[in-house]
């Protein structure tokens, strides 16, 4: 059976034709498959369950009625959406996944994870992903009107691309340390994850043994995805109209 992993497409209001191709991507080029993997950043930003906005709802309608057609379904959280709690997954038919996570893929032991914890070098986002996945960092901020939160998400949302305007390029990459530790830890030969927006395959070793970290790409000109069947793993690229 064949399985599928996407990350990063950043759904919002202001691109619709991302959304409509997520559709197309379920519709047809993930249909049948045994399993799709979301591994984060699905959503630009999300407030919250309760989020009343209507792309939301078409998207957890969409979702379920993939699930619902026998795939299984998994959702892990991205930077950008670590909001997403046990009421959407509900309405979409999905699983919430931790990060990271070990599973089998393409006959083999795969580490799934969203790839912003690797991201060791760049000490200001760090410091805010630990805040922000604080249980009760969270709950203080969920326990604000659906506005606030919405004009909270955009302050955020401005500052970090200000941020990230000024920083160097490698900062904002994964550390080289930092992913064979974690893929040590979790004794991992193959790691699939997201973030960067630097899709690639990466030949690497750990403790001494060959490795491979698989990039997958964000959504925009291009849709990414990777493709395991029972014996091998494929980065595939095609273009969205």
């Amino acid at each position: 059976m064949t399985s599928y992993l996407i990350s990063d497409l950043h759904l919002d209001e202001s691109r619709p034709e991302i959304t409509e191709a997520f559709f197309d991507f379920l519709r047809d080029r993930a249909a049948g498959a045994e399993a799709l993997y979301i591994l984060g950043d699905f959503f630009e930003v999300w407030i919250g369950d309760d989020d009343d906005a209507p792309l939301a709802a078409e998207v957890a309608a969409e979702l379920a009625r993939y699930s619902n057609g026998g795939a299984e379904l998994y959702l892990m959280h991205g930077n950008r959406d670590f909001l997403i709690g046990q009421d959407f997954a509900h309405r979409a038919g999905a699983i919430l996944l931790s990060d990271p996570s070990l599973v089998t893929l393409g006959g083999q032991s795969v580490l799934l994870m969203h790839g912003d914890s690797l991201c060791t070098r760049d000490s200001e986002y760090m410091a805010f992903r630990q805040q922000a996945r604080d249980p009760n960092w969270q709950e203080a901020l969920l326990a604000k009107p659906l506005e606030e939160r919405r004009a909270i998400a955009a302050q955020i949302r401005a500052v970090s691309k200000s941020m990230n305007s000024r920083k160097a390029e490698d900062i904002m990459d994964v550390t080289p340390e930092e992913v064979e530790k974690v893929m040590r830890e979790q004794g991992a030969r193959t790691l699939i994850h997201g973030h960067t927006h630097r899709p690639a395959r990466h030949q690497l070793t750990v403790d001494g043994n060959p490795a491979e970290r698989i990039v997958l790409g964000d959504w925009g000109e291009s849709g990414w995805c990777v493709k395991a069947d029972k014996d091998s793993l494929e980065l595939i690229r095609w273009p969205i109209a």
